[in-house]
């Protein structure tokens, strides 16, 4: 019996590697002489970084000091370095994450990607041919100015005063200024979102809130960004504003568009294919994936979506372990997934869950071991 275990975090509870360790030695506890291989995984959010180096068993982490999300803050960063590709992984949430802020520090006014875009210079220097940018978990709505400044771009108001980049200056921007000396790696911009960068589901209304926004806020971002996109179409004939995807991060993925040449690439596709999934994936009997949360957005382009997708071309059954799964077993049957097991029953607190789910899911993982592998 092969087993790849290939997990997400549950978010304030578990990194993923830490989930695939607990049901790894699970099985082998319940099924002993299971080869069992580990992947953790990551969608282009927090974590991303520490999960491609772990599940591809290469990468060099490359230390950098950076301005966190607030322009007074420094914070240790970093980015991952593939040399044999001269390809970096600059992962935005160790830079300008929401992470790293605390609850009366949120406010997305005056957050910046400042940060990141320092991150991003320094892969530029370490003279990468491509920039991996995974932009989940931002404290920002600063549509990418803020790392634009950093890489040498100016945004200037009425007054021809230059402006740092941030989401309460976002209305005030009147000319931008390209730099001497753009970057010039491919850029890659990790998402797996569709919100457009402005309007109802754009970055302000949707995310704004959870990064300390106010509803008066709100409408000044979501003014803010439009305006950002007309200024970045009549000026430099870029047009952002209903590209699916370019509210992620605040808008960082308008910006990297507009002001890095970006692309936009599916983030867990991205971190499969680093990681090498696909080849650990031969002969294998099953993939065991999951979440804190298995439900309707897990099937619509998260990490399980991706494992699914994939172990369906090699022929490998689909296991899921979750905090909480709130799908029936004939709507997830029907997608793909052969058996699904939550850590949390219905008597539980999710405080409770949390607190514990080191135990619940090693539980979950022997339940589903004797379910399934004879143990």
């Amino acid at each position: 019996m092969k087993v790849v275990v290939a997990m997400d975090s549950f978010k304030g509870s578990l990194t993923a590697e830490q989930a695939c360790q607990i049901i790894a030695e699970a099985i082998k506890t319940a099924v002993p002489g299971t080869e069992v291989i580990i992947k953790p995984m990551a969608d282009g959010g927090e974590g991303t970084a520490k999960a491609i180096m772990i599940a591809g068993g290469r990468g060099e982490w490359i230390k950098k000091a950076v301005t966190g999300p607030l322009p007074n803050m420094q914070v240790e960063a970093g980015f991952v370095w593939f040399e044999d590709e001269r390809t970096a992984l600059v992962e935005m949430a160790t830079a300008s994450g929401l992470e790293l802020i605390d609850i009366s520090q949120r406010n997305p006014m005056k957050t910046t990607t400042y940060g990141t875009g320092e991150l991003i210079a320094a892969a530029a220097k370490h003279q990468a041919k491509k920039i991996l940018l995974a932009i989940g978990g931002s404290a920002t709505v600063d549509g990418g100015t803020g790392a634009a400044v950093a890489l040498g771009w100016k945004f200037l108001d009425e007054n021809g005063k230059e402006l740092a980049g941030c989401g309460g200056n976002l209305s005030k921007i009147r000319k931008i200024i390209r730099p001497a000396n753009p970057i010039k790696a491919e850029m890659q911009v990790l998402c797996d979102v569709d919100n457009p960068l402005c309007g109802k589901n754009g970055a302000a209304k949707v995310y704004g809130p959870q990064k300390g926004a106010t509803p008066e806020m709100v409408g000044q971002l979501d003014a803010g960004l439009a305006h950002l996109a007309k200024v970045i179409g009549e000026q430099l004939g870029r047009d952002v504003i209903d590209i699916p995807g370019a509210g992620a991060a605040g808008g960082l993925a308008a910006g990297a568009i507009a002001f890095m040449n970006g692309r936009l690439v599916s983030g867990i596709e991205t971190v499969m294919t680093q990681s090498r999934l696909k080849e650990s994936l031969v002969d294998a009997d099953w993939v065991i994936t999951g979440e804190g949360r298995f439900d309707s957005q897990s099937l619509r382009g998260k990490v399980i979506s991706g494992i699914v997708r994939l172990a369906k071309a090699s022929g490998v059954k689909v296991g899921v372990l979750a905090g909480q799964v709130s799908l029936g077993q004939g709507e997830y049957q029907k997608f793909g997934v052969a058996d699904a097991i939550g850590c949390k029953d219905d008597k539980m607190t999710l405080e409770y869950a949390m607190k514990n789910g080191d135990k619940l899911l090693a539980e979950a993982a022997k339940k589903f071991a004797k379910r399934h592998f004879g143990g």
